[in-house]
């Protein structure tokens, strides 16, 4: 299964907020004015996020192996961290000598109505997921919280038996409400 039960934090992958930090003094970036007097700080820069993400696509290919990937991507949040991760997948890919041929899909889970959690996940849109048998995916998300969603839809897709499964996330929130998911890749 992807993805790992780990107790304590993976300081050696991934970028670590403490509690604590205060973030970075607005006055050092630019932002839209529409955000003037909303924001007090930048938690994690632009070219940070850029940066780890860039690092994330060479750490991708390394463990996957220049396979050929099925991208399954988790809207809505998921697109744009997505659409990057997999520009940089493609840069790589350009600059290797073995092309890695990336197909990109689009689902949506749904697991709380109206905040609340129906105890069961639903997954809308995306190709019939029997096309994912013998496949090498790689499930994007933008945010892993509980782990639970991801967790449940692991387990639809392992139904399948793709060839692996792993999974990226831009995010990793710290909660007490955490199962232990870890996602196998986060900047």
């Amino acid at each position: 299964m992807a993805g790992s039960r780990e107790e304590a934090p993976d300081y050696g992958r991934g970028v670590v907020i403490m509690d604590d930090w205060p973030g970075y003094d607005l006055n050092l970036f630019t932002y839209p004015q529409h955000y003037y007097g909303d924001l007090d700080y930048v938690l994690i820069p632009h070219g940070i996020v850029v940066d780890r993400i860039e690092r994330l696509a060479k750490d991708i290919m390394k463990d996957i192996g220049y396979c050929d990937i099925m991208v399954l991507c988790v809207l809505k949040g998921g697109y744009k961290f997505c659409a990057d991760l997999v520009e940089h997948l493609k840069n790589i890919s350009r600059n290797s000598d073995r092309f890695v041929s990336m197909k990109v899909d689009f689902i949506r889970l749904k697991s709380y109505r109206n905040d609340q959690s129906m105890g069961e996940m639903q997954i809308i849109g995306g190709d019939d997921l029997s096309t994912l048998a013998g496949k090498n995916v790689l499930i994007v998300e933008d945010v892993v919280g509980t782990g639970r969603t991801m967790k449940a839809l692991l387990g639809s897709i392992e139904k399948y038996k793709p060839n692996m499964i792993k999974v990226a996330s831009l995010l990793v929130k710290r909660t007490p409400r955490s199962d232990g998911f870890r996602p196998d890749c986060f900047p």
